[in-house]
């Protein structure tokens, strides 16, 4: 009996010893010691957070966020099951250490409270209203590392390594917070080493006390580019969680948030209106004839165009004019690929304009031809790059024009956030369906004729998906390229197409989002990828339509962008965007091909002839 109690109070206090060690077991590692020369990197990081606040105060960046909720698949690794799309336009400038929401509450986010309507409101007028429980807030969030206490005071620091991002030069250090408390960041960062701007961070932000941080926060990778002299910026964000327990079901998540827009003009919010400005318009006026009823309807029309263009680009939602950028040198040479043997003559040239959404979406407006960023990503060849560039098409030789009641600038008068409300760009399903019967008569009558079951195979995989990535496929300002009842609108084409099959690796229906184009996040502009793509090794390295994660290639601003305008008369070539990437070559081991796009090199020495452009698909 005597030994029995003795073994008892023994294993009572052994527990409590326990007990007591493990609550004395810290959460995070033990920081190692800086150098004096790694500790100045850090104090001049934490410096440099603080201009980059300042900086995105005085902007309104474009933010957008697409997800994937996804499930584990025996083939494939995880599959797509349902998706969401968030686009808002952020005001930063009446939040950040406004005196009534500073300092940071540990358990709010209230910084964030001036931009909430704003996020709100557009989902709304999006129709984005739906039943997941995402706050499109948590993704703008992680732009930052923590905007009120990113200090020595509040986080530990530990060196990692040295490591090159691109070209540039980063250090990489480990941080968590000293002292546990509601949304404080744990995780990597990499700091740049000339000035010290933290470029990439890694990892999530802390749940309070001891619970369990996926409640309430999704891991991510936070990046920022060199757009100006001295300034970075946020451009991307990659999350994803990839076993996450809802009731019994394992489903994982996938998304990708991009910004972009940051130097546009700030909208007037004290009034309901925003002036228009129009670049670069040109004199159409010909004195010598005087204009007949024809001739100005379509002047009329045209007006109408010029207007919306405009508009859209000073809304953020079109990229501008490029010369010589992927619009002119390959989407118009493939409307000359199909105009030309179709005997199409339009008073005014055709032209295609990029629509900087990852929505699939395509439509016209006048002579204007607008393709989503997404929508030309995911296109994997010339064909199929011109089966949707032919529906198009016969909508602007059929007649159906934008409504004309845009011609009157007053009607464009209105907050950017009204913008998919008030402008109207959809064509009705009776104009869609006739269009798609004519533009597979172009492609018959083309050079794409006898690869039209190769471009059926995207139109094939877009239904075979859409019907779980049915946020994708909703177009926010043009026509989806599918039916209501989820059949594309180009069905002949999918139906001539092979059956779609996972394991023919030199089968590629689709590509994944982001696999074509950039954008530039200060002006906007769009320019080809400059990676390469490899060829597929098994199912799971297909991808269509997926999201990936994101990987920049950094550099710094090029300060020739900067040097004097060229004399009168001559040319500026075009600046090369700020994320090019270094020039470094892949292992030698692995098979590749560069990512041009189709058509890039078809560079016509006759325009009244049709230009047989490049289509090669990946090998093996």
């Amino acid at each position: 009996m005597m030994f029995r109690k003795i073994s008892l109070t023994f294993l009572m206090i052994t527990l409590v010893v326990s007990c007591a060690y493990a609550k004395k077991q810290p959460k995070y590692e033990q920081a190692h010691q800086l150098t004096p020369e790694q500790a100045a990197l850090v104090q001049k990081a934490i410096g440099r957070e603080k201009v980059l606040i300042k900086n995105i105060q005085q902007r309104t960046p474009l933010v957008e966020t697409y997800i994937q909720n996804t499930r584990p698949d025996v083939k494939l690794y995880q599959v797509p099951v349902e998706d969401e799309y968030m686009l808002s336009r952020i005001d930063f400038g009446k939040g950040f250490f406004d005196k009534a929401y500073l300092p940071r509450s540990e358990a709010k986010h209230g910084i964030f409270k001036g931009s909430f309507s704003a996020i709100t409101n557009l989902t709304k007028l999006l129709k984005l209203d739906t039943h997941f429980a995402y706050n499109p807030l948590g993704f703008t969030e992680m732009m930052f590392l923590d905007p009120s206490s990113f200090d020595t005071q509040h986080y530990e620091f530990s060196f990692v390594r040295r490591e090159f991002l691109g070209s540039v030069r980063t250090w990489v250090y480990d941080v968590h917070p000293k002292v546990n408390g509601m949304g404080r960041f744990y995780g990597r960062v990499w700091i740049e080493d000339q000035d010290g701007n933290v470029v990439r961070f890694n990892g999530t932000f802390t749940a309070p006390r001891s619970e369990d941080d996926s409640r309430y926060y999704f891991h991510f990778d936070s990046w920022r580019m060199n757009v100006q002299p001295g300034i970075w910026l946020p451009v991307g964000v990659y999350v994803e969680e990839t076993e996450r327990i809802e009731g019994e079901k394992s489903v994982g998540l996938k998304a990708q948030t991009h910004f972009w827009g940051y130097a546009l003009k700030l909208p007037t919010r004290e009034s309901e209106n925003v002036s228009v400005k129009v670049d670069d318009a040109v004199d159409r006026s010909d004195d010598s004839q005087d204009m007949g009823p024809l001739q100005a309807t379509r002047a009329w029309i045209t007006q109408a165009e010029n207007n919306v263009i405009d508009r859209l680009v000073e809304a953020g939602l079109v990229a501008p004019a490029n010369a010589g950028g992927y619009e002119t040198t390959v989407l118009d040479q493939i409307v000359i690929n199909l105009a030309v043997p179709n005997n199409l003559a339009f008073t005014d040239p055709v032209h295609c304009r990029v629509l900087l959404t990852t929505t699939i979406e395509a439509t016209t407006v006048g002579n204007t031809i607008l393709i989503s960023k997404g929508l030309i990503d995911t296109l994997p060849n010339e064909e199929s790059i011109a089966s949707v560039v032919a529906m198009e098409l016969a909508h602007i030789a059929l007649g159906h024009h934008i409504d004309t009641r845009y011609a009157f600038n007053d009607r464009l008068l209105f907050p950017d956030e009204s913008t998919f409300q008030r402008i109207n760009m959809y064509h009705s399903d009776s104009d869609n369906a006739e269009a798609a019967k004519k533009g597979q008569e172009y492609l018959q009558a083309s050079m794409y004729k006898d690869k039209m079951p190769s471009a059926g195979l995207y139109w094939a995989q877009l239904a075979e998906r859409g019907r779980v990535m049915k946020s994708l496929n909703t177009p926010k300002l043009g026509d989806s390229l599918l039916r209501s009842d989820g059949t594309p609108w180009m069905g002949e084409l999918a139906h001539s197409a092979p059956k779609l099959s996972w394991d023919d690796l030199a089968q590629i229906p689709a590509l994944p989002l982001g696999s074509w184009l950039k954008t530039d996040p200060w002006d906007d502009k769009v320019h080809m990828l400059t990676a390469k793509r490899y060829a597929p090794m098994n199912a799971r390295d297909k991808m269509p339509l997926e999201v990936a994660p994101l990987f920049f290639k950094l550099q710094r601003y090029d300060t020739s962008k900067l040097a004097a305008p060229p004399a009168p008369g001559t040319t500026a070539p075009p600046p090369a965007p700020a994320d090019q990437p270094a020039t470094t070559a892949p292992p030698s081991t692995t098979v590749d091909q560069p990512a041009t796009p189709p058509a890039a090199q078809a560079t016509p020495s006759d325009s009244s002839q049709p230009t047989t452009g490049t289509s090669n698909p990946p090998q093996q």
